[in-house]
């Protein structure tokens, strides 16, 4: 027999941060949103220390114009995403693994990204060591252009994807990856 339980907000922080660098095993719903929930808090908070410490405004006054300028450097936001960077993906990983896929699925909008700017950048490069106008040079930027307009569609469905999939219910009992970790055995 065995009993669900739901982690709550306090014990989904401390697991995440626990298992920094832990991609084994598996995280429920609760583990992941919960977590996520936390990063865009803190994000947020961030994001308001440095508008109000790190943010220069600049004006520039002629006579016919003012124009200002707003420049932020960021370092609160910085140093919590590298806080945050390892866990969120850890726990990203293992959350895979609760709906039964591979971890690897976490990453799936990241290397399309880095994917489509090695076509771009090869197909066009490519293409430009030939004449320039010549057949070649069409054929490899048509060439390009067909496969750099699917890969786009791909990158913005990507993480609509992978959202899907983090969303999932828990696979039942034991899978590959481990025990289900809503179900407590009593």
């Amino acid at each position: 027999m065995s009993q669900t339980t739901t982690m709550t907000f306090s014990d989904a922080i401390r697991t995440c941060f626990a298992k920094f660098f832990t991609f084994s095993g598996r995280a429920s719903r609760s583990e992941y949103w919960f977590f996520f929930l936390f990063i865009m808090i803190w994000s947020i908070i961030a994001g308001i220390i440095d508008a109000q410490f790190f943010t220069q405004v600049a004006v520039t006054e002629t006579e016919t114009s003012r124009s200002v300028s707003v420049t932020s450097s960021q370092p609160v936001q910085g140093i919590v995403g590298l806080i945050v960077f390892f866990p969120h993906l850890a726990v990203a990983w293992r959350r895979m693994h609760d709906t039964g896929r591979s971890g690897l699925y976490a990453l799936l909008p990241i290397l399309l990204f880095f994917g489509a700017g090695a076509v771009l950048v090869f197909g066009i490069g490519l293409a430009s060591h030939f004449q320039h106008g010549g057949n070649l040079d069409i054929l490899f930027t048509r060439a390009t252009l067909l496969i750099v307009i699917p890969t786009f569609i791909v990158l913005f469905v990507s993480p609509l994807l992978v959202l899907w999939w983090l969303t999932r219910p828990s696979q039942p009992g034991t899978n590959q990856y481990g025990p289900n970790p809503s179900e407590v055995p009593q």
